[in-house]
Parts: structure tokens; sequence; C-alpha cells
């Protein structure tokens, strides 16, 4: 079992706040464990709490659409979530319980060690963005501690007001770019570091 798996099952044991109460199955996540990209939404809803996978319902084929458009599928990726487990009645998630989830996806991260995460919705953009507001940030790339994250609108906000629809798409098409930006950065801060151990 690997150190993403053993996590993955902690997660469906976790009771760290009430929602494990509520829940019919944990959403850990799931993807590629050495993914380059790793896609963080909000919260599991109706159908992903029945089937215990992220993004399964219609944001979920959305998604997948959005992928496809830049020829990727999603077992090249990694999709989680800020919290794991369903909010009642699908609502926003409470600031306790993303505080309860947090070391979790911190260390999806960590194990992952993705080159871009796309935050999904305003939840995953306040990891990177806090008290930024969605409208003004979307596709505008910022890298923090040698990650680049991307904030986009979630696929589900897209469904709801179809203005978005072209919006998402857009700053969807831009990810293969970035993704070789980040590849360039990172293989830049190689060399710089086995520079300076050639130094010593």
């Amino acid at each position: 079992m690997s150190e993403l798996e053993a996590l993955a099952a902690e997660i469906v044991r976790c009771t760290r706040c009430l929602l494990h109460q509520g829940r019919t199955r944990a959403v850990p996540g799931e993807g590629a464990e050495n993914a380059d990209i790793m896609f963080i939404g909000e919260a599991p809803g109706f159908h992903e709490d029945q089937q215990g996978r992220p993004f399964v319902g219609a944001a979920g084929r959305f998604l997948d659409e959005l992928l496809g458009s830049i020829n990727l599928e999603r077992s090249q990726v990694f999709i989680a979530n800020v919290i794991k487990c369903r909010p009642p009645g699908n609502r926003d998630p409470l600031p306790d319980e993303i505080e309860a989830c947090k070391l979790f996806l911190d260390r999806q991260i960590e194990l992952i060690q993705p080159r871009l995460i796309v935050t999904l919705g305003r939840f995953s953009m306040a990891r990177a963005f806090p008290k930024a507001r969605i409208s003004h940030i979307h596709g505008q790339p910022r890298k923090i501690g040698g990650i680049v994250y991307y904030p986009m609108y979630h696929p589900a906000a897209a469904l709801h007001q179809p203005s978005l629809r072209r919006i998402v798409e857009e700053d969807m098409q831009r990810i293969p770019e970035l993704l070789e930006q980040a590849a360039r950065m990172s293989e830049t801060a190689l060399l710089v570091e086995a520079e300076q151990l050639s130094l010593f």
C-alpha cells in the first residue's frame, strides 16, 4: 500500500469533525500518484457521497469534458476536495470542517508534489488566495512554495450560470502552457540548486 493509499484509508475512518456522522462514504480523492496537475474542488455532493469518488455528478461530467479539451484524462491528474465528507444539504463547508480536513489535503499535496494546482471554486481558492474574489482573479496563476496555483470557477458554477461556461473553458485552455512554464521553472530551480552544491 502506498502512502497515498494509506492516507485515503485514514480519511475513510476519520471522525475529526461532525460531518462523519451524516456521510455515506468519505471521498478522499483519486488519480495519478505522481500527477503533475492536481484539481482541488470544494466538498463532495450527493453522488460523490454515494460512490466515495470526487466529481461524479453533472459537474464531474463537465470536468471530464474540460480535461478532454486539453487532451487529458482523469487518470492522468489527481482530483480532491477541500473537505472529504458531504455537508448536509450541500451547504458550504464551515471553517472548522475545512480546518479538520486541512492536514489531509496538505499531506496529499506533499505526497503527490504536483507542479500545478488548479483550485475549483472559492473555498479551494482561499488556500492560496485568501480574501480574493474569484471573479477578479480566475485564470491568474500565482507561484507559492514551488507550486503554481491556478484559480478557476467551479464547474458547477458554469452549469448554474451558462455565462460562465466560456470563461471556464478559456481558463482551462491555458493549463498546458502553464504546466510547461511550471516544468521549466522547476528545471531552473534544480540547475540553480546543483550549481550551489558544486560551489562547496
